[in-house]
């Protein structure tokens, strides 16, 4: 039987000391680690289903066979935390008629009204949530988790309570961007045409799923599967996994068809306002008409997401004795139709870029047997001022459409094109996130 403790004082350090009484004993059961991660999804994997899947046209059975070449892998998707500036936090009040009063930082307000309804078995119009500015969500501040513990000990302690999770707790506790495997299976006709497209996501999710590029015989899919870890929405959902996975496919498919990567993408697309943003990243970046130095190499990757168009090239330079990677230039061009604050939409773009280069790179979760091995800064890695490279953003406006979301989108193209800029350099294609967890590539 769970038995529930929780400790209030008038101070901080009282609340601590206090805390450091209580002596908890947890019963442990086997359960799956990092290192079998990717096994545990893909053995558990439910029927296809979900947002985008499954799509098929044509038969990709009947123009594999047909294929001059085939291309078939597997790209893996770790676990990331949200890891927001300002842990989660709340302050509850219970009134003496039995109304409840709530401050918490929140992307969600109306959800943690319900869930704090359904806690404590009152009607929602007894409860209040107040929603202040908060500090960083990401998706990670939809539920009310800090709300409903604050809210408890409020009621015993019948006193207003404020709580505000450690970081350790904020790394243990919240839900993770989710895990995932993705399985792609390609096929080219002897004159370098994209003939076939299987795509198969266990687990991460069904956005942007759908590939953007004009291929006849396509299966496409979504797989639910047992999560080991608590999951939920994280920036731009998993188009972040599915582009990356489609993008570094598409740069393995052009190469294989000895065709430049950019000219490859734009004879197979049709998509008009894809194409206009991977046109006006290269042009800016000088793709064609630089080419990178010792060391070195180029990558490009775009994508589509909640209405919006972004492409990205990186420029990456890898040290050959000791394998360390440093990320050079990113120039970006995105295009959410009309622009109406270009320089918040800018910041958007800035703050993506930074962000995606976490999960691109570094970012990851560490767990075995039910516990959290990196549940601080100092063992899970983000991006330091050190690891950013020269950031160019070209912001596409486009005053006869409407606008689309601009917050997300963004962060899409970092991974594949940083991933195909490190195949340029190297020849070494990374096919999982983070590529460079340790910092080192080989």
């Amino acid at each position: 039987m769970a038995i529930s403790f929780a400790v209030a004082a008038p101070t901080e350090a009282g609340a601590q000391q206090a805390l450091e009484r209580l002596h908890a004993e947890w019963t442990e059961r086997p359960q799956p680690s990092r290192a079998e991660l990717f096994d545990h999804l893909r053995e558990n994997a439910q029927e296809p289903q979900g947002r985008g899947g499954p799509h098929t046209e044509g038969s990709v059975e009947e123009a594999v066979k047909t294929a001059h070449q085939t291309l078939s892998h597997t790209y893996t998707i770790s676990y990331i935390a949200h890891a927001p500036l300002e842990p989660r936090a709340a302050v509850a009040a219970w009134a003496d008629d039995g109304t409840l009063e709530v401050w918490t930082g929140t992307q969600r307000p109306f959800g943690v009204r319900t869930e704090l309804a359904r806690a404590f078995t009152i009607a929602e119009d007894r409860i209040r949530v107040r929603m202040p500015d908060t500090g960083s969500g990401y998706g990670g501040k939809h539920t009310g988790e800090a709300a409903v513990e604050a809210a408890r000990i409020a009621k015993e302690a019948r006193k207003p309570v404020r709580l505000v999770w450690t970081r350790e707790e904020e790394f243990t506790w919240a839900y993770f961007r989710p895990a995932g495997v993705i399985d792609i299976t390609a096929g080219l006709s002897r004159s370098g045409d994209l003939i076939a497209w299987e795509f198969s996501n266990t687990n991460s999710g069904g956005s942007a799923i759908q590939t953007p590029y004009d291929v006849p015989n396509q299966q496409i899919e979504f797989r639910r599967t047992d999560s080991p870890l608590r999951q939920g929405s994280y920036r731009a959902l998993a188009s972040t996994a599915n582009i990356f996975a489609r993008e570094s496919h598409m740069d393995d498919l052009a190469h294989a068809a000895g065709e430049d990567p950019l000219a490859f993408r734009l004879r197979h697309l049709t998509n008009e306002r894809l194409r206009n943003v991977f046109a006006a990243a290269a042009e800016r970046f000088g793709w064609g008409t630089q080419k990178p130095g010792e060391g070195r190499g180029f990558g490009i990757g775009g994508g589509i997401e909640k209405g919006s168009y972004v492409a990205a090239c990186a420029e990456v330079e890898v040290e050959k004795q000791s394998g360390r990677l440093r990320v050079v230039r990113v120039v970006q061009a995105f295009e959410c139709g009309a622009v109406v604050n270009p320089q918040h939409l800018e910041n958007q773009i800035e703050g993506c870029i930074v962000q995606g280069l976490g999960g691109a790179l570094f970012e990851q979760i560490d767990f075995a047997d039910g516990r959290i091995l990196n549940p601080a800064f100092s063992s899970y890695r983000v991006p330091r001022f050190s690891d950013l490279p020269e950031i160019d953003i070209i912001i596409l406006d486009r005053k006869d459409l409407p606008s689309s979301g601009a917050g997300e989108t963004p962060i899409t193209a970092v991974a594949p094109a940083v991933g195909n800029a490190i195949y340029n350099a190297t020849g070494v294609r990374l096919r999982s996130l983070p590529m460079v967890p340790g910092g080192l590539i080989g």
